[in-house]
């Protein structure tokens, strides 16, 4: 899933501030048909949690609150810092601080100390809060942090669940940091399998998933979950006004919007190629917004190129974020080849809720593709093919995309946040009252 916070990625949980802003506030629906009596408490570990801004802190915070409802819920959180007041008081998660050292993520040897540091601690306080029949729900960031949890569950007779955000060593293999065949990506393949088949359930984000869980020999398809993430965003259409302030300063007619984390599974050469193809087309323009490895090599080709046709914004906050996805008139997600199942972008769903079609770089099989066929979104073109890109954005700014919209505004209403949460809820209340299931390898 692409995970971090600010500009495209904060589309993964923004405009929830207007009621919700920090995960614990009104609005959810509770299926009181779930409510049973708690056999034990849930344990939420993550390294993110507000008041970090990112998306999975946001994420796990609508999560534990939901859990908190109904039953006791600990969290340890690597985040520092004071709690929003929506936070704190009674029926809310407890919170259990877990000392973190956070690192800029240039710095990447001191970053892997320093989680790996977090990891240990986590594991140590674990063990203190976990109880024999107590439910431990984690997500893989940092990606050492499900195999602590796995084990401490296992030593402490508590239940497990993972929420699969990304998968290693495969995400590293997909951007070719790792060989699919070196010691490192077997030794960490061997690693799964053991923590798979400690683990009680994997929640996947995507339908595409579970292919390549199922390559590994712990995992079992009754474990596995499919809970995709929501729109934070009221979807509704909203039209590109020429008075959006980050539209009236460009003279093109249509414009393209990328924004967000461009990680180590994003692919920001199709994009930049993709606008050198189209440069001589005047009413083409690209507005980019983001950071990250991919948004550094896109503006050191900027440097040495300078194509006309190219504007950069800065990263911006969550009072701007709803004006800045409905500046642009498309989208583009550029992910490399073999990134079905390793990632799901999470800014997907507001974009959709926004009502703008979308252009998919990424195999046809990945969730976010066939989100995009089955309901007529947009396009998706072959990674690697800038020339497809190109041409998929030169026929959008000739086509009439109000049907594109409207079936946008109505595929971002199915990816309901209450309906999500109650899953969520759904899946803890059967492993804590269901022994038979929570016992299945």
């Amino acid at each position: 899933m692409d995970h971090g916070a600010r500009a495209g990625d904060r589309a993964g949980r923004s405009g929830d501030h207007q009621d919700h802003p920090e995960g614990c506030g009104p609005g959810i629906r509770v299926d009181r048909g779930l409510t049973m009596q708690s056999r034990g408490k849930i344990v939420v570990a993550s390294q993110h949690y507000p008041p970090d801004p990112s998306t999975t802190a946001a994420i796990m915070a609508e999560i534990a609150c939901r859990l908190a409802i109904e039953h006791e819920v600990v969290v340890l959180s690597g985040s520092p810092g004071a709690l929003p007041a929506s936070q704190a008081g009674p029926g809310k998660p407890r919170i259990v601080a877990v000392k973190n050292r956070v690192t800029g993520k240039a710095a990447l040897i001191r970053r892997g100390a320093a989680e790996l540091l977090f990891v240990a601690r986590t594991f140590l306080a674990l063990l203190r809060q976990l109880r024999p029949g107590d439910v431990v729900v984690t997500v893989t960031a940092p990606f050492m942090l499900p195999y602590a949890v796995a084990a401490a569950a296992k030593l402490r007779r508590a239940r497990s669940a993972l929420i699969l955000h990304d998968l290693f060593p495969e995400v590293l293999v997909t951007a070719g940091l790792l060989k699919p065949g070196s010691i490192v990506t077997r030794t960490m393949r061997a690693a799964n399998a053991l923590m798979f088949r400690a683990l009680n359930a994997v929640i996947t984000i995507g339908r595409d998933a579970e292919r390549p869980l199922l390559s590994y020999r712990g995992m079992a398809r009754n474990k596995i979950r499919f809970i995709p993430n929501w729109a934070t965003l009221v979807p509704a259409p909203r039209p590109a006004t020429p008075d959006n302030p980050f539209r009236k300063t460009l003279a093109a007619r249509f414009i393209v919007g990328l924004s967000g984390n461009l990680g180590f599974t994003h692919d920001p050469e199709i994009v930049f190629e993709a606008a050198r193809l189209l440069k001589d087309e005047p009413d083409i323009h690209f507005l980019l917004s983001g950071w990250g490895i991919g948004f550094e090599r896109l503006k050191q080709l900027q440097t040495a190129s300078n194509l006309p046709n190219v504007s950069f914004v800065a990263r911006v906050e969550d009072a701007e974020l709803e004006a800045f996805l409905t500046s642009a008139d498309l989208w583009i997600i550029p992910y490399r080849k073999d990134v079905a199942g390793v990632s799901v972008p999470s800014r997907f769903y507001n974009l959709l809720a926004v009502g703008r079609p979308v252009v998919l770089v990424s195999e046809p099989e990945a969730e976010a593709a066939l989100t995009v066929v089955e309901n007529g979104l947009g396009w998706v073109v072959t990674p690697g093919r800038a020339d497809q890109l190109a041409e998929a954005i030169r026929n959008a700014s000739r086509s009439d995309t109000g049907a594109m919209t409207e079936r946008a505004v109505k595929a971002a209403s199915k990816f309901d946040r209450a309906t999500a949460m109650n899953a969520y809820a759904a899946l803890v209340d059967e492993l804590l009252h269901s022994p038979e299931l929570a016992e299945q390898r």
